[in-house]
């Protein structure tokens, strides 16, 4: 976090899905508290974070591609090159959502929501 954001301004996002909300991830969090500010997500409610979009859609065209990646790098490769062939629409869309997104946690006091 110190690299990425030396003005001690980043945050790092919790999205409390099970993995994350281990004792391990839990201890961690708790251990490292005062390296980063913690922004907390409600508890299962990934579809807040609009990098779940981005991730599925990276995924599918993954699956789609031919021959598919082998080797941890050819998937990095085809990743990356995945990443840059995302339309710009379909980033400014996930990013639009987001009041639909934040109206639908209200709706539910900040509690899972439904997509």
């Amino acid at each position: 976090m110190s690299i990425v954001h030396s003005d001690g301004l980043g945050q790092f996002q919790q999205d409390n899905t099970t993995p994350h909300a281990s004792r391990v991830a839990t201890k961690w969090l708790q251990e490292h508290s005062s390296d980063f500010r913690h922004f907390h997500w409600p508890p299962k409610s990934p579809e807040m974070n609009i990098i779940e979009d981005i991730r599925d859609a990276l995924l599918h065209a993954v699956e789609n591609r031919s021959p598919p990646p082998r080797t941890p790098m050819d998937l990095w490769i085809v990743l990356k090159d995945e990443w840059c062939e995302l339309p710009p629409r379909h980033l400014q869309t996930s990013v639009e959502s987001m009041p639909h997104r934040v109206a639908a946690l209200l709706c539910v006091r900040g509690g899972p929501t439904r997509n």
